[in-house]
């Protein structure tokens, strides 16, 4: 399928303020975190049926984002250096670039024939020049459908949010939007992941090679393409019964991380003894002894390498890799994400600023787990349940209509590919697979059986033959 760019009409361009500008501006230090994701942007697409805007009325749009702009100094402000040499943000109230588009397609005919790189242009984004004291780090673009539809695009760098703490943001614009309570408040703590406040950790061996083989890591560059694969509610309930004896506690995410690693893997073909590794990037505000509320704004995510012998995939079938992948993430604590801080932290070039940031989506196959944007009901949940409430979707501008659609793009992603594994529309097990990999695999991947026998309704992509 050709793409049609002239489908995107870009219409006004303006900035969002907060509703009461900052008196006296204070400035807030990046965490480490925020500093090891500075190579990559965060894009995010939140798509309704209706739209609680009238078109060429950005005025509208202005006034709901001022208002929760007031709580959010972090995103209005600008980057500048701090006299270490590392970037802190001025709360300065430059505001939040806002952008209107109007697009000639409905709703539907939108996610039936936009593939991956016409969707990208539903978010507006600038990259961070040298002097970004008058640039914006967050984008919205508000695009009107024909027919009455809408796409809100959020973009942002990465070194100011995660996917978390960008969607709690979506969420907290909405809720300022019906005028009602925030239910997650924004909670800056600059010196969260400061090494004094951290528990008593050494770094491990396995975390140091891992983090220094990746920093080395120079992949060619190759094209890549993204598909995006919907799994419905009974389908991975029902792969997730018939793995119940060799993996009880397995979750939508352990299923379905090892249903494309093994499928990728078969389609690489690799040697019987070659080992096969991935990376597994998990949010991990909610795994800290004290833990972090889903406010906390910045970067909490850990990466962490996983890997087995080709052979022992083979033989071992679905409930080796599931249990794999599953027990890997149980046995991840505290210990383990002050380690990575700890490596990064001692990486400082005279103990003050820090190095040039690296890939961190690459060069392995990185699967981003996204389950703790599922809000479990209390304690008697289990991974078969359909009664939880994604995050994801939560954000309502009107009469209770959630989103039909989000998707999660991460960009700068290089070497063998990224897999995103997130909440679907429908409540329970469904789960959204948003992979971006060289091009050839994944069109090759669209038409694996092993996949396909599952039945998953496939969104923006090219190669959709259904």
């Amino acid at each position: 399928m050709a793409t049609v760019k002239t489908r995107i009409t870009i219409g006004s361009k303006m900035t969002a303020v907060s509703t009461y500008p900052t008196q006296s501006p204070k400035t807030y230090p990046l965490s480490v975190l925020d500093h090891v994701m500075a190579e990559h942007t965060l894009h995010m697409i939140f798509y309704y049926r209706h739209s609680p805007w009238e078109p060429y009325n950005m005025n509208a749009v202005r006034e709901s984002l001022s208002d929760v702009l007031t709580r959010y100094p972090l995103i209005t402000g600008r980057l500048q250096r701090n006299s270490d040499g590392n970037w802190e943000v001025k709360c300065d109230d430059g505001g939040l670039r806002l952008v209107e588009a109007t697009v000639n397609a409905t709703l539907g005919e939108w996610l039936s024939t936009a593939d991956s790189s016409e969707e990208r242009d539903l978010t507006a984004w600038q990259e961070m020049p040298d002097d970004p004291s008058m640039w914006s780090p967050f984008y919205i673009q508000v695009n009107h459908f024909r027919g009455g539809g809408l796409a809100i695009g959020l973009s942002c760098t990465h070194m100011r949010a995660d996917f978390t703490c960008a969607t709690i943001f979506f969420k907290s614009v909405s809720e300022s939007h019906r005028r009602t309570t925030l239910t997650h408040p924004p909670f800056h703590h600059p010196t969260a992941f400061h090494p004094q406040t951290l528990p008593n950790s050494t770094i491990t061996t396995k975390i140091a090679s891992y983090y220094d083989s990746k920093s080395k890591a120079h992949p060619p560059v190759t094209a890549m393409s993204t598909a995006t694969f919907r799994f419905s509610h009974e389908t991975v309930n029902k792969c997730l019964s018939e793995l119940s004896r060799q993996c009880p506690n397995a979750t939508p995410f352990d299923l379905l991380a090892s249903l494309f690693w093994s499928s990728i893997c078969h389609l690489e073909s690799p040697g019987k003894d070659e080992k096969m590794s991935i990376s597994l990037c998990i949010d991990f505000r909610r795994l800290m002894h004290a833990p972090l509320p889903y406010g906390y704004f910045g970067n909490a995510v850990y990466f962490s390498e996983l890997s087995c012998v080709a052979t022992d995939m083979e033989k071992g079938g679905p409930s080796y890799l599931t249990s794999l992948i599953h027990d890997h993430l149980s046995n991840l604590h505290e210990r383990d994400f002050c380690s990575a801080i700890r490596w990064f932290e001692s990486k400082k070039e005279d103990g003050l600023k820090y190095p040039p940031p690296f890939r961190m989506y690459g060069p392995e196959l990185t699967f981003v787990n996204m389950e703790h944007m599922i809000m479990k009901p209390g304690p008697s949940w289990s991974s078969q349940s359909a009664t939880c409430h994604s995050l994801i979707y939560a954000a309502t501008f009107q009469n209770d209509e959630r989103p039909v659609h989000v998707s999660y793009c991460v960009g700068n992603v290089d070497g063998e590919g990224l897999i995103l594994v997130l909440p679907s529309p429908e409540e329970g097990l469904g789960r959204t697979v948003t992979v971006t990999l060289p091009e050839d695999l994944t069109r090759r991947l669209c038409k694996d059986p092993n996949i396909l026998r599952l039945e998953p309704q496939m969104l923006l992509t090219q190669y959709n033959d259904q």
